[in-house]
C-alpha cells in the first residue's frame, strides 16, 4: 500500500504563487505516473496535470489547458516526491488539491479512474 502525504497550500492573493508538494511512503513511486487533480466546492474533482517517472523527457508531462503556463508539475524519484509550482493564481484556482499515483508505467490520463492511490487533499485559496 502506497501513502501519499501532502504538504504546501494555504491561502494567497491574486497573482500569488504557491508550491505543493507530495511525498510517498514506498521507493516504488519512482516508477510510477503522478498526477494532480483538485476539486472545487460543488464541483467535480478536475484533472491538473500528470507526469510519469521520466518526466524530464519530452511529451511525458501533461497540463490541464486552464493551468498550462501558470502551473508546473515535477519530481524528484530519489526522494519520492512531486511538486506543483503554482504561479499567477486567479481566484478561479481555489479548490483542495490532489495528488495521486498511478502504478501503471509510463501512462498519461487526465482520468482519476487511472490513479491507484490518493494524498489526503490540501486547501489552496486565492483571494481577489
Amino acid at each position: 500500500q502506497v501513502r501519499l502525504v501532502q504538504s504546501g497550500g494555504g491561502l494567497v492573493q491574486a497573482g500569488g504563487s504557491l508550491r505543493l508538494s507530495c511525498v510517498a511512503s514506498q521507493r516504488d513511486i519512482q516508477l510510477y505516473s503522478m498526477g494532480w487533480f483538485r476539486q472545487a466546492p460543488g464541483k467535480e474533482r478536475e484533472f491538473v496535470a500528470d507526469i510519469t517517472w521520466d518526466g524530464w523527457l519530452a511529451g511525458r508531462i501533461v497540463y490541464a489547458d486552464s493551468v498550462k503556463g501558470r502551473f508546473t508539475i515535477s519530481r524528484d524519484n530519489t526522494n519520492g516526491t512531486v511538486f506543483l509550482q503554482m504561479n499567477s493564481l486567479k481566484p478561479e484556482d481555489k479548490a483542495v488539491y490532489y495528488c495521486a499515483a498511478d502504478s501503471t508505467p509510463v501512462r498519461l490520463s487526465d482520468s482519476s479512474d487511472a490513479y491507484d492511490y490518493w494524498g489526503q487533499g490540501t486547501q489552496v485559496t486565492v483571494s481577489s
